[in-house]
This record gives C-alpha cells, structure tokens and sequence, in this order.
C-alpha cells in the first residue's frame, strides 16, 4: 500500500515562501501592513499572516526585527551570483534620485512635457525619468518628504553593505528587492542616513 502523501503544501526549499519574501521586502521597505496590501492586491490579514510566519521562520522579535535581517531569496539573481572579495567600496556613480509628489499624474505631465525629461515608465504610483543616465523617481504621497533620497549605485550590494556596516553606517534596513523587471533583472537597495540624518541609499541591479 501507498505511503500517504502529507496534508498541506509541500515544504518549501527556501527559508521563505515566495510570498513571504515579497511581503517581508515590502516591510522592509518601510511599507504599512495597508500599503502592502493595496500593492500586492491582497487582504490586510493575509499581510499579517506572512508577517507572523516570517517573525516565526527567521526568529526575530518583531516587525523591526525583520527589516534588519538580511538573506538573498535562494531563487533570485543575487542569490545566484557569486558574492566578490571587495576590501573597497566604490560608491557611485549617482543612480537614482527620489523625489516625493502629491498627484503623480500631474507632475508625470509635468516634468515630461512641460520639463522634456524622458519618462522610461510609470508602476502604479511611481513615475521614473532619466537624467541624462540617472534616473529620477517620482513617488506619489500625502505628507511630502523634507529631503530627496540620492541612491548611489554598487556593483554587490552584499559586499558593499558588509563594508560599510563594518565602517559604522547604520542602516535603516537590510538590503532589499524592490522590483523585478520583465527582463528578471532584480533592483535590491539598503537605505541610510547622514551624520545631519539626510537619506541616502546604495543601489544595485542585478541581472539574471
């Protein structure tokens, strides 16, 4: 007689689920249980579900818990790419900047038409320009931000951010995904602060 196949889902070969990861990156995005939802299109208690199981999983206290822990999902292009042997850090050249705005659509008008600036593409509340190679990030909300967020881009996030913790940076985050591009090339950014507490953030795309 057949052995019988366990309830459930199969266990998952990664320390998260796929949708852990992506909930968890929103968190660590500094994203509310309610913004998560309305982006991925799901409930607020489906958020608080994967929320509990990912505190549970990784064995921190707390949500803040989570946006300091830091691991590459087993699957993604970071995942897979051999981690360098870096004593330096070059930081640089600027890769994005982010800029808050309260109606998205209007100022897509504006800095495009009325500005000339190439829009590369708009993702829900996000509107993106280039700046003759740095791209500039529109990003729709209510209480407007005081400072605009200058992301300087790293070859390995991973190694870069050893570095600069091992320097004395504190992050308010660990490296995390942000996006996927249709291509599978992935964007993963870590955010911190100046000694005068103006953001800044460092920047890697990873392709697969």
């Amino acid at each position: 007689m057949a052995a019988r196949r366990p309830r459930g889902r199969p266990a998952h070969a990664d320390v998260l689920t796929p949708a852990e990861w992506r909930v968890v990156h929103a968190v660590q995005h500094g994203l509310s249980n309610r913004e998560i939802a309305a982006r991925r299109g799901i409930s607020r208690d489906a958020v608080k579900y994967h929320v509990a199981n990912a505190i549970a999983k990784l064995g921190v206290t707390n949500r803040q818990g989570l946006r300091s822990w830091f691991r590459e999902p087993r699957h993604s292009a970071l995942g897979r790419r051999e981690k360098p042997q870096m004593n330096t850090v070059t930081l640089g050249p600027l890769a994005q900047i982010a800029r808050t705005v309260r109606d998205i659509k209007e100022s897509e008008t504006w800095y495009g038409k009325t500005l000339g600036l190439r829009h590369l593409y708009t993702f829900g509340s996000l509107a993106f320009f280039d700046l003759g190679g740095t791209r500039l990030m529109l990003s729709a909300q209510e209480q407007l931000a005081a400072e605009s967020i200058l992301y300087l881009r790293v070859e390995d996030i991973r190694a870069a951010y050893e570095l600069l913790c091992s320097r004395g940076v504190q992050f308010a985050a660990a490296p995390h995904m942000i996006h996927r591009h249709a291509d599978g090339t992935e964007e993963w950014i870590a955010p911190f602060n100046d000694p005068e507490g103006r953001p800044l953030a460092i920047l890697s795309q990873v392709k697969p």
